[in-house]
């Protein structure tokens, strides 16, 4: 019905840079929200940041001024912009929507199977 598709995690040094995407599919009508969460092995699930389709950013403490959430235009894409990579941003890093579907007419939560990251000191 909908899928959720990230890319771009990988293993970099501290301080390094990484973008992560994700693609949202299917029996989409309208996308409310698109962000990022992670999981830290032993941790719970957090929240990095997300965007919702007026622009209003919601940001971790952890990652502002590190971390950049942005979307296309076409508004079914997502990207996190990491820079200033820390050790402790490793972590599973999963795409989360909040989308009506063309069955609607009630929102919808759905997860992307996630991608890893892994910062080496």
């Amino acid at each position: 019905q909908v899928q959720l598709v990230e890319s771009g995690g990988g293993l970099v040094q501290a301080g390094g840079s990484l973008r992560l995407s994700c693609v949202a599919s299917g029996s989409i009508f309208r996308i409310n929200v698109m962000g990022w969460y992670r999981q830290a092995p032993g941790k719970e699930r957090e929240l990095v940041a997300t965007l919702t389709s007026g622009g209003s950013r919601n940001d971790a403490d952890s990652v502002k001024g590190r971390f950049t959430i942005s979307r296309d235009n076409a508004g079914n894409t997502v990207y996190l912009q990491m820079n200033s990579l820390k050790p402790e941003d490793t972590a599973v890093y999963y795409c989360y929507a909040i989308i009506v579907t063309t069955r609607g007419p009630y929102e919808g939560r759905y997860w992307g199977q996630g991608t890893q990251v892994t910062v080496s000191s």
